[in-house]
């Protein structure tokens, strides 16, 4: 028993010294606020948001069932009267309603593609201000688009037109990129990848949609910060289906498709089946956090070597965001059943869609999956399927190249390493290009990312001077 005591002596001893150690790093770590705001010129920012305001005016909501052609050429009419230098100076090439234009630089040795499509997601609802109003008011741009992602487009246009305006050449080739079928995953970025490798042309760098500059990125840590995004989860779905005799619900057994696929659903949910990490983007995005978060977090974010295992535990009870960076996520999307209500279905499913993290991919967690839709008796079918895209280099020269151009563009801007969890159009250029960044150059708070592919999307005013700079210092860095 002495020995024992000993023992626990010794292990407590020596979590005391750990944690001693974890408090004096924190208490040294200098604490810091994000104080970027933007405060741009008036004139230029409502001559900005007038310009997105006509991009915004022409509806351009597009499926894999309605391609809606005619509605993307009435978008680059308008593209064509906003932009005139653009137009006449750029070579432009149109594919099927996806847009491909070419800056010609001083060399063609490190081209760079700068993208944002022009496609939007349905709008329903009631909206305050109407969808396609395109209207300014109270200091923000209004309707379906402004923030996903017409601000980057507009944006992206605009750094140029400026830059031809003042008799500026580009150091390297510049390309813009704009697909009209991101929102359904349509094949409009597989064509200008195809175009681009038809004329040979290996990226240097992709910008894209995906990060953005956050508020308050994480609960309690105060100020804008610019999430760049390192790479983006894999996506699937996957239908699960039970099947029996059906019956009258009169005389229901104890055992139907319903109650089958119900209790898979509630046990994948009350058990999560997938596995935790935490991926070096996700610790490069704690440790930017540590100096700026209040000195709880600091003392967790500072200190990974130690807390690592409990972050892991806690943060997705804490935010789904932090939970999804870590692990395959998981969402039960549809449901079928029987048609009528007093019928018990000889057949019913559900669909999922999955997102993949890179420690676990799709074949991984098709297989867990499909472990547990036996236990249920369930059959399971795969619909599709992709894994999540290769990871920027947080040590390489386009990671450096990202932080300068938001360094110049957004003094005192933080800049943080993040993984997207959504799907966005530069996960086809990694066939031709080894960097992509996700990043739009504009603020959401939580009222733009509430709107986006929901109700009153709008985008601050003041924030698309900004938008303009970075592209600007992006393109003539780049030498």
């Amino acid at each position: 028993m002495k020995y024992v005591g000993f023992a626990l002596l010794a292990i407590v001893g020596v979590l005391v010294a750990l944690l001693l150690i974890a408090l004096i790093r924190t208490l040294f770590t200098k604490p810091k606020t994000s104080t970027y705001a933007p405060d741009p010129d008036p004139e230029k920012a409502q001559k900005y948001a007038e310009k997105l305001s006509a991009m915004v005016q022409v509806n351009t909501v597009a499926s894999n069932e309605d391609r809606r052609t005619e509605a993307f050429l009435d978008f680059h009419k308008v593209l064509a009267n906003l932009f005139p230098l653009v137009h006449t100076h750029l070579e432009k090439t149109e594919i099927d309603g996806t847009l491909l234009y070419r800056w010609k630089g001083a060399s063609a040795e490190k081209p760079i593609v700068l993208m944002a499509h022009q496609d939007v997601v349905p709008a329903e609802g009631e909206w305050v201000h109407e969808p396609f109003s395109g209207d300014i008011a109270d200091g923000f741009v209004w309707g379906r688009g402004t923030a996903d992602t017409k601000c980057s487009l507009m944006a992206i246009f605009q750094s140029i037109e400026e830059l031809l305006a003042e008799g500026a050449a580009p150091p390297q080739d510049v390309y813009i990129a704009s697909s009209c079928t991101e929102e359904f995953g349509g094949d409009g970025a597989p064509k200008i990848v195809a175009e681009l490798k038809r004329r040979g042309v290996r990226p240097y760098a992709v910008f894209d949609e995906g990060g953005g500059i956050i508020d308050e990125p994480v609960g309690g840590v105060k100020g804008c910060y610019a999430m760049v995004g390192t790479f983006e989860k894999g996506q699937g779905n996957v239908r699960f289906t039970a099947r029996s005799a059906g019956g009258h619900s009169s005389a229901p057994p104890r055992k139907t498709p319903l109650t089958s696929l119900a209790a898979f659903v509630d046990e994948v949910h009350r058990h999560d089946p997938f596995r935790r990490e935490m991926l070096p983007a996700v610790k490069g995005m704690f440790q930017k956090l540590t100096p700026y978060s209040p000195f709880a977090y600091r003392l967790l974010f500072g200190n990974l070597w130690l807390f690592g295992g409990l972050l892991k535990a806690v943060m997705p009870m804490v935010s789904s965001q932090a939970a999804a960076m870590m692990r395959t996520s998981i969402a039960f999307t549809m449901a079928s059943g029987s048609e009528a209500r007093n019928v018990i279905p000889q057949e019913a499913s559900v669909v999922a869609n999955l997102r993949f993290i890179p420690h676990q991919g799709k074949e991984e967690s098709f297989a867990i999956l499909e472990k547990l839709a036996k236990k249920h008796d369930l059959e399971m079918t795969i619909m599709d399927g992709h894994d999540s895209s290769p990871t920027l280099d947080l040590n390489g020269s386009v990671w450096a190249l990202t932080e300068q151009a938001i360094g110049e563009a957004f003094p005192a801007l933080p800049v943080v390493p993040y993984v997207v969890t959504g799907g966005t159009d530069a996960r086809f250029y990694h066939e031709i290009c080894d960097n992509c960044v996700r990043f739009s150059p504009v603020i959401y708070g939580k009222a733009q990312l509430a709107g986006m592919h929901g109700l009153n999307e709008n985008i601050a005013v003041d924030c698309l001077v900004g938008a303009v700079e970075f592209y600007k210092k992006l393109i003539l860095l780049n030498d």
